[in-house]
């Protein structure tokens, strides 16, 4: 038995006609903070990705007609516009819903919950990875990492984070989002919709009151290594492993002398920088 080209999903038909364009109010609209966006660089198309973003925050995803639209303004072919949106993952290819919430499940997150939490999801809003609610509200989606393993698990509502969460707190956080409540990231301004979230990513000041000073930045845990080197922390504090010679309370501590340590992995190590006795040398050839 043969199966018809139509039944494997191959077209073999006339080709996609040319996007259409935009409405001409939509165009000009468009046109104008596109001018501005392209004024920032000193070679057009260095524009490509805010222009991206520019025509995300219209549409909530990026179609034919943006990228017709960015290539019309940068004088790039279509292909060339296309090759980029499909390339990052932050461009949405599909209608999608006013909130991107994401569950990290790289390997922290994941061994931390992750992947709980991206489970629960599904089976709480019914829906499968990249997917968006009936109400078209909520795309839920599994993310690769976002510099926020300190905090793992993770999860990002428009790109805004939501610090060790588990999977009670993402069920709250997606009920809230659905009903139109307001919700605080744990780092970071009050949440807005993806299309409001796109234009501030293409270079366009946030306008809502109050949100540039609810700006976050990175929590306290992730500045602990440059607060270290700074000496703005207190000293290491440790206590000796029980049944050792200087056992101690366990509740009491000293300041550690030169050759304490906090941890094996924070031991001084030999290299050619610090032991001038045995210098780094060539790298030796391959069977030596």
């Amino acid at each position: 038995m043969t199966t018809s080209s139509s039944e494997r999903g191959v077209s073999l038909g006339m080709p996609e006609l040319p996007a259409p364009a935009y409405p001409d109010d939509v165009r000009a609209r468009l046109e104008a903070d596109a001018r501005e966006v392209i004024a920032r660089y000193p070679d057009s198309r260095s524009a490509l990705l805010p222009l991206l973003h520019l025509v995300q925050s219209e549409e909530g995803h990026v179609t034919r007609t943006g990228m017709r639209f960015c290539a019309d303004m940068l004088g790039l072919t279509t292909a060339e516009v296309t090759a980029v949106a499909t390339f990052y993952t932050m461009y949405r290819r599909r209608p999608s819903g006013d909130y991107q919430v994401g569950v990290c499940t790289n390997t922290l997150c994941a061994v931390m919950g992750g992947d709980a939490i991206f489970e629960t999801l599904q089976e709480h809003l019914g829906v499968g990875n990249g997917e968006t609610t009936d109400d078209g509200k909520v795309t839920l989606e599994h993310i690769e990492c976002n510099a926020a393993c300190d905090y793992a698990p993770v999860v990002m509502v428009n790109w805004e984070f939501f610090d060790n969460q588990t999977p009670a707190s993402a069920k709250r956080l997606v009920d809230d989002l659905r009903a139109g409540r307001s919700v605080q990231p744990t780092r970071g301004a009050r949440l807005c919709t993806f299309k409001e979230t796109a234009r501030i990513l293409a270079g366009f000041p946030d306008e809502r009151p109050g949100a540039v000073e609810e700006g976050g930045s990175a929590g306290p845990a992730s500045l602990v290594g440059l607060r270290l080197a700074r000496g703005e922390a207190a000293p290491a504090r440790v206590v000796h492993p029980r049944g050792g010679p200087h056992e101690e309370p366990q509740d009491r501590a000293h300041e550690p002398s030169p050759a304490e340590h906090l941890s094996s992995h924070d031991a001084p190590l030999d290299t050619s920088a610090s032991d001038p006795s045995h210098p780094a040398g060539p790298t030796a050839e391959e069977g030596e």
